[in-house]
């Protein structure tokens, strides 16, 4: 038709161009919605979002193809008129191919990882380029995978050219002369395209988020929209007026003075008749990828963890801790400032306006601190985040004898025996963090502890018990491994009747926890944050176990009131074994999907900060136990008090100053 009507090449290649396109990014769509669609949700249910997403595909086509259009105005540079600008725009295709493709992998595994499009999130690990490539190489057929994708890409080249070839072919019989009226109506179309609304305001990314639905929402957008739209979230937004009205719902929450001044955080704490006139030093290890539900203390078959489980039964142990979210960054923040890391796409240890932060741990002022990983500290820009310890002495990747193993440095059994061996030289009472990493992937397992036992276990038996493969079984196994290592040798040092060891995960991860705990845990995946927290001194602590929700954010104020030291508190963290604690409470974020909220002793309460959607379900079981006109009122002020945790949280990133 097209043709018959003596439209220009060039504009009819664009229109082939333009469907192959559109065809691309259907298929693309519709394996995604294959692959990780939700139980029950049938195709017509998510039609309406096929349909959205086929106007956010269009958008990026025209982008795409944009140029070769525009090309039309300037004759002697359209894709026919030489060999030569043949070339140059069937590459510009293969190259916007290859990072077209390069997106939607990414986004594919991104999905698979964390159930969301890829988002501008992904920049924290740019930014650490050389030691994510190396993770990934060690984890992942990275040679097979890029082969792959340059075959992908040399299948549309040959595409590309061949829809090129025989657009010159069909039209040779018949000159068709330059007519800019058709590529000014062409643009128009495409400009329209860009613009994507029949309405005097253009499609946006929020409209994706129409169907109150996460699913249903991400299927509609498309990596590179997700990905655009996403850039401006990765900058502190901080509302000085919220945080002031939800003052009061935070001062009541930390059961400040009803004098206090607002937005004033600051309380001294004196030492009480729990603190310890011993001096006792302070080990604090921060375990990688701890999750509680994969572990013996929650009652999994598999007993990964047996020794892990044996100290917890002597020491005083959280069952029911929670990190405030997903990822070693934010975990690791969380713990040594005591606030939520709820930067949006953006780790806060990134963030310029978020580095200088007060921690209760330069409040142990007659202790040398240390701080101990087997990697970099330029992972994540850690090291700039430890800077706000005063006087800290940091060991990590080249202050070791002990060999490295893969990315993450050395093994965490080695790494533990150098703490131990630098711990055993000191004098003066000690506060030490240990940040463990083998628990990781590529998952790997020295072949210098062959006394470490790997156990075969069924695939689906795996499944079932929350692990997606044996490599990661035998990982979370060797953390038990490590940590018996740990505490088997300190045992030999005179240091070791006056710790108290602290374990505490930095998070957990994703899985099916459904044999384990309520479904609570793995629909709304608080299994990424449901962590051990232990309290660990035999010769000092009586030894207990509470089921109380507790959080990340309330270790360092745990531990500082086990020590006779006053100490400052500017942040949200609560002494946990203070018994006039109040509101068993811990704050949750979910950030790709905008998602809040608060889990407590009995539901697990949610919001999106982006479309009106509440959840409220039971953590205890899988039946609620409240009726209509109870779930009104534990709504409304759950989301108070969410919304008050959240805004809070926001301002102390980049009020919080040391």
């Amino acid at each position: 038709m097209l043709r018959e009507w003596r439209v220009p090449k060039t504009i009819q290649w664009t229109v082939k161009l333009f469907f192959i396109f559109l065809l691309i990014f259907t298929l693309f769509r519709l394996s995604t919605y294959l692959a990780f669609r939700p139980e029950g949700l049938n195709f017509f249910e998510i039609f309406p979002s096929f349909l959205l997403g086929c106007l956010f595909d269009i958008r990026w086509i025209c982008i795409i193809l944009l140029p070769v259009l525009c090309s039309g105005f300037i004759p002697n540079f359209t894709p026919y008129s030489s060999i030569s600008a043949r070339r140059f725009w069937t590459s510009y295709l293969s190259l916007s191919t290859f990072i077209m493709m390069f997106f939607f992998g990414a986004d594919y595994g991104h999905f698979a990882y964390v159930s969301t499009r890829l988002n501008a999130s992904a920049l924290n690990f740019v930014e650490d380029a050389k030691i994510s490539m190396e993770m990934l190489w060690q984890s992942y057929p990275l040679l097979w995978i890029s082969l792959a994708l340059i075959a992908v890409v040399y299948l549309f080249y040959w595409l590309y050219r061949r829809a090129h070839i025989r657009i010159e072919k069909e039209n040779s019989v018949q000159e068709i002369q330059y007519r800019t009226r058709w590529y000014f109506f062409t643009l128009v179309l495409f400009l329209f395209g860009i613009y994507g609304s029949f309405t005097t305001r253009p499609l946006v990314w929020k409209d994706a988020f129409v169907f109150k639905d996460n699913f249903k929402s991400y299927l509609a957008l498309n990596p590179l929209q997700n990905f655009a739209t996403t850039l401006r979230f990765r900058k502190p937004v901080v509302d000085d007026e919220r945080a002031k009205d939800n003052f009061p719902i935070i001062r009541d929450y930390l059961q400040l003075d009803s004098t206090t001044a607002s937005l004033n955080f600051r309380r001294l704490t004196l030492p009480d008749s729990r603190g310890l006139e011993s001096k006792p030093n302070i080990v604090l290890v921060i375990c990688e990828s701890f999750s509680m539900y994969k572990s013996t203390m929650s009652g999994n078959p598999l007993n990964t963890t047996p020794y892990f489980d044996q100290l917890s039964k002597e020491g005083i142990f959280f069952s029911r801790c929670f990190s405030p979210h997903f990822a070693t960054a934010r975990g690791v923040f969380a713990t040594l400032t005591g606030i939520p890391d709820v930067q949006l796409s953006k780790f806060s240890s990134r963030n310029e306006e978020s580095l200088q932060q007060h921690t209760i741990i330069n409040n142990f002022e007659d202790y040398s601190k240390f701080y101990f990983m087997g990697g970099s500290s330029e992972f994540n820009n850690l090291k700039r985040l430890l800077n706000n310890i005063k006087d800290l002495r940091l060991y990590e990747e080249g202050s070791y004898t002990s060999p490295k193993v893969n990315v993450w440095g050395i093994s965490d059994k080695n790494l533990f025996k150098e703490a131990t061996k630098t711990l055993s030289e000191q004098k003066n009472p000690f506060f030490a963090v240990i940040q463990t990493s083998d628990n990781h992937r590529p998952f790997t397992i020295p072949v210098e502890d062959s006394d470490f036992v790997k156990r075969d276990v069924p695939k689906d038996t795996l499944e079932k018990y929350g692990f997606l493969s044996i490599d990661e079984f035998h990982a979370f196994c060797y953390t038990d491994f490590a940590f018996k290592s740990f505490i088997e040798d300190a045992k030999k040092e005179s240091w070791f009747d006056n710790t108290i060891f602290v374990f505490v995960g930095d998070h957990g991860v994703a899985g099916d926890a459904t044999a384990i705990y309520p479904d609570a845990w793995t629909d709304q995946r608080l299994g990424d944050e449901h962590i051990p927290l232990l309290l660990y001194a035999p010769k000092l602590l009586v030894p207990a176990r509470r089921d109380e929700v507790v959080s990340q954010i309330d270790v360092l104020p745990t531990i500082a009131g086990l020590v006779h030291n006053p100490y400052v508190n500017t942040t949200l963290g609560r002494d946990l074994l203070n018994p006039a604690k109040k509101n068993n409470v811990a704050f949750i974020i979910h950030h790709d999907e905008g998602r809040i909220g608060i889990v407590t002793d009995s539901f697990y309460y949610t919001k999106n900060i982006r479309f009106e959607q509440e959840t409220l379900l039971p953590v205890k079981s899988n039946i609620p136990w409240w009726n209509k006109e109870e779930e009104v009122l534990i709504k409304k002020r759950s989301s108070s008090l969410t919304s008050a945790l959240y805004e809070t949280a926001k301002w102390m990133l980049v009020n919080n100053k040391k």
